[in-house]
């Protein structure tokens, strides 16, 4: 057995995270042994590596926060999932491993016939997609909405959600060469960020008031997205790719009397009911399971290459995510 294991984080994240065998675990009352079919490495895991992100498991500790597996083994009391069952890992289980030890009671059973790569990433893109859709802004069939990196998981994920519930986007990204991938999910507009974007966006949509936008990058890009915005829009930022802190001229703050409002999911996941957690996450599996959400995959890589797998997650253009698909032997 082998997991990607780190004791110290520093600005290159692949520097100290290495592979570690250890021996096949004693299970406790109410544990399950739990085989790992895939785990993504997100934006998340890499600032957690490089100690920029904003909550930081102890060191020793075992990377991944999200991922997919088979019950292999049953600890005393526990009889359920069953053995052979696919299940969800608990988020922050340290998925970058052949198995991994869980509670049997927090995992969540998954369709067995769904493919468990696509499954391995429905826990932080998806709901943080769908929640940003619905939390802030009541937006109705037919309204518009604007993201910018909308080629990044994330963004794939809204495009999909969006047009199931009959929204249309506009989506911005940072290069041409992401313009056709975009489409290829269903983008309705995709235009690369940069001067004029206001005017652009507009002339695409027809003038369209739009009253929701959702930022991933800071800095002038968020101000660029609030200048797109119907007076009264909000605006959603729920990362820093640019390494500065969001921008919002007095233009769009005062005369536009645009909102800037912060999502991260983990504050979701505390204060939201379980019943409403469990309902989120449950749609998310039926829509993946059916081929309704889906995103691309760059590549896969085994436990034993993470140094390798980290440096690509943390590379610059890619076709889609890197996953941790262990070998079992």
């Amino acid at each position: 057995m082998k997991r990607a294991q780190y004791s110290q984080r520093g600005p290159n994240p692949a520097e100290f995270i290495e592979a570690v065998d250890f021996d096949s675990p004693v299970l406790g009352d109410g544990q399950a042994l739990v085989q790992v079919l895939a785990s993504p490495i997100n934006p998340s895991d890499v600032l957690t590596l490089t100690g920029e992100y904003g909550a930081l498991p102890p060191l020793p500790a075992v990377g991944g926060n999200e991922g997919v597996g088979k019950v292999v083994a049953h600890g005393p009391g526990v009889n359920a999932p069953p053995i052979g069952q696919t299940v969800l890992l608990p988020v922050g289980a340290g998925t970058w491993a052949t198995h991994v030890v869980a509670e049997a009671k927090k995992l969540m059973p998954l369709p067995n016939e769904a493919d468990p790569r696509q499954l391995a990433m429905m826990t932080v893109n998806p709901p943080t997609a769908k929640l940003m859709l619905s939390e802030f802004v009541d937006l109705q069939p037919g309204e518009w909405v604007i993201q910018n990196v909308a080629n990044s998981g994330v963004g794939e994920y809204l495009v999909q959600i969006a047009k199931l519930r009959g929204l249309k986007t506009v989506n911005i990204v940072r290069r041409e060469s992401a313009i056709e991938a975009v489409k290829a999910a269903g983008g309705d507009v995709v235009l690369v960020d940069g001067p004029g974007l206001a005017k652009r966006v507009s002339d695409a949509t027809g003038e369209a008031k739009i009253r929701l936008a959702i930022d991933a990058v800071g800095g002038e890009a968020t101000n660029r997205l609030a200048s797109c915005l119907a007076t009264g829009g909000t605006l959603v930022n729920y990362g820093m790719m640019s390494g500065e802190p969001c921008v919002v001229s007095p233009r769009n703050f005062v005369f536009k009397d645009v909102t800037l409002k912060g999502f991260w999911l983990a504050w979701w996941f505390r204060n939201a009911p379980f019943e409403k957690q469990m309902a989120v996450m449950g749609e998310i599996a039926k829509l993946i399971a059916t081929g309704k959400l889906h995103t691309r995959i760059h590549a896969t890589y085994d436990v034993s290459d993470i140094k390798e797998a980290v440096k690509a997650a943390a590379g610059g253009e890619r076709g889609g995510k890197v996953l941790i698909v262990p070998n079992h032997p």
